[in-house]
């Protein structure tokens, strides 16, 4: 290591050509890194979708979910399997372990799904697919005066024309209703002609065909056979022959159906701002460059508005590049401010030479990251780019310590060169150590369990990069451009060099008079030092704990859009949806009204209003205006539109979400059995007494309500009619939920076609009881003749956890206090509700279960992390006693992360422990930096108590400068109050109170615990003479005996 230094000191032009080579490739980096908003979450997880179409839930789950949980209950690596039996729908979701090779793991499931024999014959081909979290982050908007027909295909016809831009790939249409060709046979007409549904299914089948019939081959050719008769249009289909008559005549589709070119049998209501609307989602995928596609996008809309039909308008909605470039150029800007004033402190303590070099190897590190960040996976993010502005602190302080140290050996070694080699070689051992020490505590984030690990590691690979350049940089770049720093340089002339000479010499008195003073008092009363610091760490873990500091794994940050959600309950009616649309709308222009009442008609809240009502839900997202534009935070206005929006009594969840990234509830819980019965009446129990809580409102469950079903069941007797009940459930079927019996492709999509009786009539009970069942013979009988009809209730929806029924349970906070309430319940409620429900499973979900998750994988990797760190620094410095001593402070910067959260009122969050993280490596590096020195001074015979103090005093000035330049390079971002900050300032908060706390730990608790070190080892020695003295003595040889 040190022949390298001198080496490189002495080849200037190799460090040149080297940090030249290393800005080049750097550039070439950052031109070629994905931009996106956030990191894209890569998920190890797969859904099995099995449609089987008019099943019910209850069969879909015994004979399809259950199999397939069944096939792959003995797999390894498998964290959870969950699943959700729906009408006509299976659908099952496994998450595997991160670790696994999951391409391999990917086929091992299809292999054993695709062999399942058992499943019903009439399912359609299972889909097995990798899960893929794509988020919207383009919106636009087609909406006017056009009909539903009109305005789906226009819409269609837009997202083909957006997926073939430059930079997008996944485009989908939102608030639309598949198109479907009905067929609704008449009952009559069968009647009249002595027809089935079968006959005219049939019949469509047979001559509703595209088909190739081979080819002739002549000698002048060949001559492709097909035949091409598929019907297409309502004339078409109705034009289809069912019977030829004895008479020569013919019975046509249209003469026993009505043929409607139209949409699915579910009603929908999609409006902009009170027009029909279409919503045209542009998705993330893997690979995106947000700029790009938004620049796209722009000049796409910038064309097509003047090309659209009369009537239709185009409106983008949202622009996730917009909120990109926002957050980049406050990051930036924090970034760029904190460089300059970090310049300025250098500027004022160091020689101009020394800080401009300093600077350079920050760019230099940065430039190093981006060389190697592409191929890591590293995109241009948020975080990735916060990241750089984290590692400010940390890099500079390499740079300083060295410059430092060759700015001490300039006047013993004559300066130039040898100052250069001698002051690198000096600080090499510390500056090495406290990088490697933390890199490796940033490296328990890489390997971090699930989905935080996508987002966690675009930080880490940055420090981690940033921070290995930066060894490079400062060990055998920096001195090199140092080495032609001389004695004569450090005369300083003029008022800025007088003005500079006297800060240095400030500081310089102030370490020898004041600071030496200081630190004497603190090691000749090490053991009262060590208690006042030990009792406030204590103190503070302790006020922590009890919820003296807010924390929250996830900080809660305004949007600028609110989503109102009504669920409704099964087997409301769509008219019922209508009405609340209404009552939605009217608190809408209620609200906008008070706004313009209270600004004098200036003020603006609502840029956009789109609402969605089906019958299973009302939807409404609201676009705010600008916060510099309105006058309301987005709670006040979530909440005051909540108000006037008043009481859904018969809705089954009404949520109101005005924050960015975290719509989940603020307290969930999840319990499972496989009895659904005791299930329900467990989660009754439970959310009975969560109501009792004051701060929990709007508690619900997601179990779906029981809905009524009418049940078919055979008399007895009927089986010489030669009827089954099979066979009548297929007859009732075709007519209710219709017998599909072709696709059509239409602009890349299949558009069903299905035979069955009229809307009219399939929403009549009295059809039903008046329906006539055809025998094997050809009559025709009442199916009440045959059939009762039972009424019972029934399920919509069955979820299953691990192969049990499962139900979530969650409700929104009025105050973060979820710990005392789940504290309240373990104690006081669930013990004798366990022993009530035997067998019930409860956990965490949601928030909670990933912080559960992450406070359990990253205290044991922190654990592994910490044993590394001193392994390595006891092999260093030989020494058992000394790592202890550099990573004391490790615990002071989480005590000055608590306090400075406490501070500001800072809810403490995931990314504050980065911020620790942070610190903790700037403190190591400034007590390894101490503590090196120390050892230098008593090698050459210093008394051990004089040269830790003389290690303070002679380094007082290097641990400032980092701490100092640390805060200053942060400051920015900490005054910074836009919304684009707030997610990223708890880090922030942390990494600068850790610091600041850290150094007064460094300075007087180190030494003092050194002292407490060399009593202990006193002690040590002075047992060791008394056990030899006195156990150990060789007793006198006994006199020998006859």
């Amino acid at each position: 290591m040190y022949r390298l230094i001198e080496w490189w000191a002495r080849n200037t032009v190799a460090a040149n050509l080297v940090m030249v080579g290393i800005f080049v490739a750097g550039s070439i980096g950052f031109l070629s890194m994905e931009r996106e908003l956030d990191p894209q979450v890569r998920f190890p997880g797969l859904e099995i979708i099995v449609p089987w179409p008019g099943a019910a839930p209850q069969e879909v789950e015994e004979q399809i979910v259950s199999r397939i949980e069944e096939s792959v209950r003995d797999m390894d690596a498998i964290e959870w399997v969950r699943s959700t039996s729906s009408e006509g729908l299976g659908a099952v979701y496994i998450l595997a372990e991160q670790q696994v090779d999951f391409t391999q793991f990917m086929n091992d499931v299809k292999i054993r799904v695709d062999s399942i024999s058992s499943f019903p014959r009439d399912i359609e081909q299972p889909r097995v697919t990798q899960w893929v979290n794509r988020q919207e982050y383009i919106r636009i908007a087609l909406h006017g005066d056009l009909d539903e027909r009109e305005l789906k295909r226009l819409a269609e016809r837009l997202r083909r024309e957006v997926a073939v831009l430059p930079a997008i790939t996944v485009v989908q249409l939102f608030g639309t209703r598949r198109e479907e060709v009905t067929v609704e046979v008449s009952e009559e007409a069968l009647l009249r002609y002595g027809l089935t549904f079968s006959d005219v299914a049939d019949a469509i089948r047979a001559n509703s065909i595209n088909q190739s019939a081979g080819s002739v081959r002549t000698e002048i050719g060949t001559y492709q056979l097909k035949v091409r008769n598929q019907a297409d249009t309502e004339a078409e289909f109705s034009d289809i022959i069912v019977r030829q008559t004895p008479d020569g005549g013919t019975i046509r589709v249209g003469d026993v159906a009505n043929v409607i070119d139209g949409f699915e049998d579910e009603p929908i209501l999609a409006t902009l701002n009170g027009e029909p609307a279409v919503l045209i989602q542009v998705m993330t995928t893997e690979y995106m460059d947000i700029v790009t596609a938004s620049d796209s996008i722009h000049e796409w809309i910038g064309n097509r508005r003047d090309t659209l039909p009369s009537g239709a308008k185009l409106t983008l909605w949202t622009d996730n590049a917009e909120d990109f470039k926002g957050r980049m150029e406050t990051i930036s800007g924090s970034a760029f401010m904190g460089l300059a004033l970090v310049m300025v402190v250098l500027l004022l303590t160091l020689r101009p030479q020394v800080a401009f070099w300093v600077a350079v190897g920050i760019a230099t590190a940065y430039a190093g990251a981006f060389v190697l960040l592409p191929s890591v996976g590293v995109s241009l993010n948020m975080l990735s780019t916060f990241a750089f502005l984290l590692v400010l602190g940390i890099v500079v302080d390499d740079a300083i310590v060295v410059g430092e140290g060759i700015h001490h050996m300039s006047p013993s070694t004559n300066g130039g060169v040898e100052a250069s080699i001698a002051g690198a070689q000096m600080v090499a051992k510390p500056v090495v150590f406290g990088v490697v020490t933390t890199i490796i505590a940033f490296l328990p984030w890489i390997f971090l369990g699930g989905s935080t690990s996508e987002f966690t590691r675009h930080i880490t690979w940055v420090v981690v990069l940033a921070l290995a350049f930066s060894l490079i940089e400062s060990l055998f770049i920096l001195p090199a451009h140092l080495s032609h720093m001389h004695p004569r340089d450090m005369a300083l002339t003029g008022r800025f060099g007088r003005f500079q000479k006297g800060i240095a010499q400030s500081i310089t008195r102030f370490a020898r008079m004041h600071y030496r003073r200081i630190g004497t008092f603190c090691v000749q009363r090490h053991y009262l030092t060590a208690s006042i610091f030990m009792s406030v760490m204590l103190i503070v873990f302790t006020l922590f704990g009890v919820g003296w500091v807010e924390k929250s794994f996830m900080p809660e940050i305004e949007s600028d859009e609110i989503i109102v959600n009504v669920v409704m309950p099964e087997g409301a009616p769509y008219s019922r949806a209508l009405e609340i649309l209404a009552q939605m709308q009217a608190a809408q222009v209620e609200l906008e009204e008070e706004v313009n009442e209270r600004t004098g008609g200036e003020g603006v809240l609502i840029e956009n209003w789109y609402t969605r009502s089906r019958r299973d839900s009302v939807i409404a997202i609201v676009k705010l205006a600008p916060p510099e534009v309105r006058d309301m935070s987005a709670k006040d206005a979530s909440l005051r539109l909540r108000e006037l929006i008043g009481d859904i009594p018969d809705a089954k969840e009404v949520t109101v979400n005005y924050t960015l990234g975290n719509n989940e509830p603020g307290f969930e819980l999840s319990i499972r059995h496989p009895d659904l019965d005791v299930l329900r009446r467990a989660a009754e129990d439970l959310e009975n007494k969560l109501r009792t809580y004051e701060v929990l409102y709007d508690v619900r469950n997601n179990l779906e309500s029981a809905s009524e079903e009418i049940r078919l069941a055979m008399k007895p007797g009927t089986t010489k009619l030669g009827l089954t009940l099979a066979e009548v459930n297929r007859q009732v079927r075709q007519a209710y939920f219709g017998e599909e019996v072709q696709r059509l492709p239409r602009a890349g999509q299949d558009v069903k076609v299905k035979v069955r009786y009229p809307v009219e009539s399939r929403r009549s009970i009295e059809s039903l009881k008046n329906f006539r069942v055809r025998t094997a013979d050809g009559r025709e009988v009442p199916l009440l003749s045959v059939a009762e009809l039972e009424y019972a209730p029934g399920i919509k929806r069955i979820k299953r956890w691990n192969g049990n029924r499962a139900v979530r349970i969650s409700a929104d906070l009025k105050e973060n206090i979820r710990d005392e309430i789940m504290k309240d319940l373990d104690e006081n409620f669930f013990p004798e509700w366990e022993k009530k429900y035997p067998g019930i499973i409860r956990g965490a979900v949601g928030q909670a279960e990933g912080e559960q998750r992450f406070i359990k994988e990253i205290t044991g990797l922190y654990f592994i992390a910490l044993f590394a760190m001193y392994t390595m620094l006891a092999v260093a410095f030989r020494s058992y006693f000394q790592p202890i001593l550099i990573m004391i402070a490790i615990p002071f910067a989480f005590v000055g992360a608590i306090f400075g959260h406490f501070l500001t009122g800072t809810t403490m969050a995931i990314f504050s422990y980065f911020g620790i993280a942070a610190a903790a490596g700037v403190v190591v590096n400034d007590n390894l930096v101490l503590m090196d020195y120390s050892n230098r001074l008593r090698d050459k015979g210093m008394a051990p108590l004089e040269a830790v103090v003389e290690a303070g005093v002679v380094r007082f000035r290097p641990i400032l400068l980092t701490t100092v330049t640390t805060i200053v390079g942060l400051t920015p971002m900490m005054l910074e109050r836009s919304i684009q900050a707030k997610f990223l300032q708890p880090v922030v908060l942390a990494l600068a109170s850790g610091v600041a706390i850290a150094f007064f730990v460094t300075l007087l608790l180190v030494p003092s615990m050194y002292a407490i070190g060399l009593d202990i080892a006193r002690g040590f020695r002075r047992l060791k003479s008394w056990l030899k003295a006195r156990v150990f003595r060789r007793k006198p040889a006994p006199e020998a005996t006859l």
